[in-house]
């Protein structure tokens, strides 16, 4: 048997779970959230603060849209378990640690990571090695998006239940697949129970970022580049908007770096705010 594990997981999930950790860490309080779960998971060098992905300065406007989407899609699956929402789907979940830090909704809530088999192969590895195992409501499920309806049919198989409400989060995936396979998501989602809630992030065409952030994401696009996961796919908000509606869903809603920037960082005095470079599509069945 061929054994697919890597010896470490996607760098792209590193980042992101470090980034989450450096917000904790030097940022002061209040904190958008707190994950140190991620940390540990992703178990990095003991210099890991001096990398340059990792420049408190330079990472500033990164690390707050990190920050600023995970607890959005915590706030959305919180208030929509309290109205007795019991399945929630985290597509292309890498580290997250949703499930790990919400021991209190085990209970009522299952929580499904839909990622590559390699990376939730090392991430069980991971949970194993420190000791936490995988929590009774949390489910793999090992597939590739750029499988059309692979995912679809392996998240049913694991259990997930159509007919019943849920909660889509896709975050930090979208630019990474084609066209074609996020309008198959957003359509496939679109058929989901009423009272269902897909949050996908998605980046904007060049044109469309404030001047500001232009450069920064022409560097972040020439390392995925190097790294071999490139940038293939960005969205106008209108044209998200429209595809979604075409697709079925009931409501569509832009959710703007501004209104992010409005609910998580108002009347800090250390400027952490996040841009336009990653917003929301938020689509309710």
């Amino acid at each position: 048997m061929t054994d697919h594990s890597p010896v470490v997981p996607d760098h792209t999930a590193v980042r992101v779970a470090l980034w989450r950790a450096l917000h904790t860490l030097a940022d002061p309080p209040p904190h958008v959230l707190d994950d140190e779960i991620g940390l540990r998971l992703a178990d990095p060098a003991e210099d890991w603060r001096a990398r340059p992905d990792m420049d408190v300065a330079g990472t500033r406007t990164y690390r707050a849209g990190i920050v600023a989407r995970a607890r959005f899609v915590d706030d959305l699956v919180l208030e929509r378990a309290r109205r007795g929402t019991t399945q929630f789907v985290v597509l292309g979940a890498g580290l997250d640690t949703f499930a790990l830090r919400h021991p209190d909704l085990a209970a009522r809530l299952r929580v499904f990571e839909v990622d590559r088999p390699a990376t939730q192969d090392w991430k069980r590895r991971r949970l194993l090695d420190l000791g936490l195992g995988t929590p009774e409501n949390l489910v793999f499920v090992p597939s590739d998006f750029e499988s059309e309806h692979a995912w679809w049919a392996r998240l049913v198989a694991a259990g997930f239940d159509p007919g019943r409400p849920a909660v889509i989060a896709s975050t930090g995936v979208s630019m990474y697949l084609t066209e074609a396979a996020n309008l198959a998501t957003i359509r496939q989602l679109a058929k989901l129970a009423p009272e269902s809630a897909f949050a996908m992030t998605f980046q904007p065409p060049l044109e469309l970022l404030e001047a500001a952030e232009r450069p920064g994401r022409l560097m972040v696009e020439e390392r995925a580049r190097a790294t071999g996961t490139p940038f293939v796919s960005f969205f106008s908000p209108d044209r998200l908007l429209e595809l979604a509606r075409e697709a079925g869903f009931r409501d569509a809603r832009h959710i703007s770096a501004q209104l992010l920037n409005e609910r998580y960082f108002s009347g800090r005095t250390d400027g952490l705010r996040t841009t336009n470079a990653e917003e929301f599509l938020l689509a309710t069945t």
